[in-house]
């Protein structure tokens, strides 16, 4: 479902919906995925409270989820009225669900009794053997259960979906049945919120993915890859290690070369987490080598500050777009996500990204220069000069950058550690005489053991 189905129109009090990625990010992800990314947007008001609920309408109407549907027309309309056609649908769900339920009763009672499912082996040819032949389990009955577990997710039953697919894919041996239901219980975890679950069946999908065995065509692999890593942004963005998995993820040669290829849009969230990881700085040069690549494919406040700061060094467009990253950041679903604190709501990631954002523009602008009006410095921070000079004293101390602050002048003086030439001289010579010792090393010992072996 992309943001044109949906029928979203940007709320006229406010323009926060111009760097909105749900258009591009609800095409590569289910629509139970979608809902959540909605109630984001409704809360924050980055749409007309009236679109947003027409739109979940909309994206309601390919599940089973009617009752919810129900309540949001309920709401839209300001009546306790529902159309015919809602009611007849609810009453089909309802009919299907009964059905399944007598289909699977006989699997699903072998599968809530402890001491039957001791009976189950790491085989599953004998698993189906015995299931027949001591139960009168069959494949229709197995075909049932996925059956079953796909229609509860529908119906937003995530709980039991995800118990049901689990315990399918422990029976089935047919591998493009089994990748399917993969997805469905990555997508039931992802939608609980069992982050670390949701952590494991990414990597155990991705791996299948990747496997040679991948029955599937090329182009279905790549855009496999893509759904992953949307689908991918809902855990590492919540995960305790997610922003390094995003980062181990998104920097493999073939995801980012589907990145490139079909979704340069998330960049943004690949950026981002390379800005607030301190630990990962090393990646930032990579970064900027796919940014520089894709500067005609995808820009946003995010890209465009990291473009101005380390291709352009243009540090007065860098405070400009830092202005707007802030608010990219708290409009959007998976960066902008908000936790409880005492004094209030924050949004942790949007105060480490600004954060990391000025010391960046920091270093770089020291880099270039030998004294600097902390006034103007400030001015760049988007601070006051009181804060600035206090942050920068800060950042003299914990960084590696070597410079003092005239408080008289107002001014950062960086002083330069000039090496003597006959040192770079000497050190020369000790790095040339090594290599030469092991390169003549290489050249004698394979000529003298030869030696040895004819001498023999």
């Amino acid at each position: 479902q992309t943001l044109e189905t949906l029928a979203l129109i940007p709320s006229p009090e406010t323009a926060m919906a111009e760097h909105d990625l749900t258009a591009s990010v609800a095409a590569w992800m289910d629509p139970h995925l979608v809902l959540p990314v909605l109630e984001f947007l409704q809360e924050r008001g980055v749409y007309a409270d009236e679109e947003i609920l027409r739109g979940k309408i909309r994206l309601l109407a390919g599940t089973n989820m009617v009752d919810y549907a129900m309540d949001i027309h309920k709401s839209l309309h300001g009546t306790d009225d529902v159309p015919a056609d809602m009611v007849a649908r609810r009453s089909e769900v309802v009919e299907r669900l009964r059905a399944l339920q007598e289909a699977v009763a006989p699997i699903v009672a072998f599968l809530s009794s402890p001491q039957l499912v001791q009976e189950l082996h790491a085989d599953k040819q004998y698993n189906l053997h015995m299931l027949q032949e001591r139960h009168q389990i069959g494949p229709d009955q197995i075909e049932a259960l996925y059956q079953y577990a796909k229609f509860q997710y529908e119906c937003g039953m995530y709980s039991d979906a995800a118990d049901f697919l689990s315990q399918y894919r422990a029976l089935c041996t047919n591998s493009e049945r089994s990748l399917s239901a993969l997805w469905g219980k990555l997508a039931a975890e992802i939608l609980m919120q069992n982050w670390d679950v949701a952590q494991e069946e990414l990597n155990r999908l991705k791996e299948m993915i990747d496997s040679s065995s991948f029955t599937s065509s090329p182009v279905n692999q790549l855009h496999s890859r893509i759904w992953l890593m949307h689908w991918s942004l809902f855990i590492f963005f919540n995960h305790e290690n997610g922003r390094n998995g995003i980062i181990d993820l998104f920097f493999q040669d073939r995801y980012l070369n589907a990145i490139q290829t079909n979704a340069p849009h998330l960049l943004r969230y690949l950026a981002a987490a390379v800005v607030v990881n301190k630990r990962r700085r090393n990646m930032l040069k990579e970064l900027i080598k796919v940014i520089q690549q894709e500067q005609n494919s995808y820009k946003d406040p995010i890209i465009e500050f990291l473009e101005c700061l380390y291709v352009k060094y243009d540090f007065d467009g860098a405070q400009q777009k830092l202005v707007e990253c802030e608010q990219v950041i708290l409009n959007d679903p998976f960066l902008g996500k908000r936790v409880e604190e005492r004094n209030g709501i924050a949004v942790p990631l949007r105060d480490e990204f600004l954060e990391n954002a000025r010391l960046f523009i920091f270093e770089t602008y020291c880099r270039i220069h030998r004294c600097i009006d902390i006034g103007v410095l400030a001015e760049k921070l988007n601070m006051t000069y009181d804060e600035a000079e206090l942050w920068i004293m800060n950042m003299v101390k914990s960084s590696k950058l070597d410079a003092k602050i005239d408080s008289v002048t107002g001014t950062l003086i960086m002083t330069t550690n000039r090496v003597d030439v006959h040192e770079q001289i000497i050190e020369s010579m000790k790095n040339l005489n090594a290599r030469t010792y092991m390169l003549a090393k290489s050249v004698v010992d394979p000529g003298h053991a030869a030696a040895q072996q004819a001498a023999r």
